[in-house]
């Protein structure tokens, strides 16, 4: 706004009036703010002419004086009555965002969330059971003739040397033959429990065995020490490789929908023979879709149905287990192992929605 230093009256009442108009229109303090600082601040108008009144003849100063305080009091009442009301306003919309209704209930604890790895187990345990088979769990703390002689490792297979294999020291156990001197193992694998079964619960026999193994792998990735499988016999009079097949599609539709499929490769196991690599026809793979290495299979080795006491020629199995981490990397799109074990509980909480 243009300053004067002459006093002109009727060009500080229009200000004035201008001023009063604005601040009816006013909606915050802010607003208010700044239009105090403009009509009467220090280079407003209203100061300026304040100033000129010195320089006015002395018959007139006395007039300019009174108009002058009587344009303060209307811009006082006017600016003090809004600023009043914007006050209250901004105090009632503040106060109302801030209600609590103490009538709602509320969680005064935080609640967790269930880490979806048992969840996946429980649903694979689902599946077997709806099929007429049993779920078996065996100890963790192994006989070594369970978890290798029993299941064909010979003395000499990689898989016994410590870089694999937990020992735990100076235990020993009477293994199936009665022998005192079987080392005591974390198992490596849920087969151990395989052998066991068919010994204390007869033939016909169709088990799952899910559960937590160990081996001395080092945490990454896609490898973890301590991890979980989940894996399955059949034994009895006829059975082949079809049936193993079928069983494997079925798992397969179960874990990952009714597109997945499965597919076998030749392959080596010590307890089964012919022996196959268990691959999974994967939708979502990235890249488009196609086929993921899921874990391994084939017809119980005949060594293995003698050290449980069956005659090969009478009784066939199929066997096969899978990683539970790695269908639920799979399963979920995880790309980090870590995320599995850390325990965050942000972690978990993304699957809740899902269960």
């Amino acid at each position: 706004m243009a300053q004067d230093v002459t006093f002109d009256a009727q060009a500080v009442t229009d200000a004035v009036t201008e001023a009063i108009g604005k601040i009816g229109q006013a909606s915050s303090l802010d607003e208010l703010k700044a239009i105090k600082t403009e009509y009467i601040g220090g280079q407003s108008l209203m100061t300026q002419a304040s100033k000129a009144i010195g320089s006015l003849p002395g018959d007139q100063k006395k007039e300019a004086g009174r108009l002058m305080g009587k344009l303060r009091a209307d811009f006082g009442r006017a600016f003090g009555a809004k600023e009043a009301q914007v006050k209250a306003q901004e105090e009632a919309a503040a106060l109302a965002a801030e209600t609590v209704d103490m009538t709602q209930p509320v969680k005064r604890k935080p609640l967790g969330a269930r880490h979806p790895l048992p969840k996946i187990m429980e649903d694979i345990e689902d599946l077997f059971i709806s099929m007429g088979w049993q779920i078996s769990t065996g100890p963790e703390v192994e006989s070594e003739w369970y978890d290798f002689d029993a299941l064909n490792f010979g003395p000499d297979h990689p898989a016994r040397q410590m870089q694999d294999t937990f020992y735990v020291k100076g235990s020993q156990a009477k293994d199936a033959a009665g022998f005192v001197g079987s080392n005591m193992v974390l198992r490596t694998q849920t087969s151990s429990d395989q052998v066991r079964a068919l010994l204390t619960r007869g033939v016909p026999l169709y088990i799952a065995s899910p559960g937590r193994v160990f081996r001395t792998d080092e945490l990454d990735a896609t490898h973890t020490p301590v991890f979980h499988q989940c894996e399955a016999i059949a034994v009895d009079k006829g059975l082949t490789m079809a049936d193993l097949k079928g069983v494997l599609d079925k798992l397969a539709v179960a874990m990952f929908g009714p597109e997945a499929k499965s597919r076998l490769r030749p392959s080596y196991f010590p307890f089964t023979e012919p022996s196959a690599e268990l691959d999974l026809w994967f939708p979502d793979k990235k890249g488009g879709p196609g086929w993921i290495e899921w874990g391994g299979c084939g017809m119980v080795n005949p060594h293995v149905l003698e050290s449980a006491g069956l005659d090969p020629e009478v009784y066939t199995g199929f066997a096969f287990g899978v990683g539970m981490e790695r269908t639920l990397l799979l399963r979920h799109d995880i790309n980090d192992m870590h995320d599995l074990v850390e325990g965050d509980v942000r972690f978990s909480e993304q699957f809740v929605m899902g269960e």
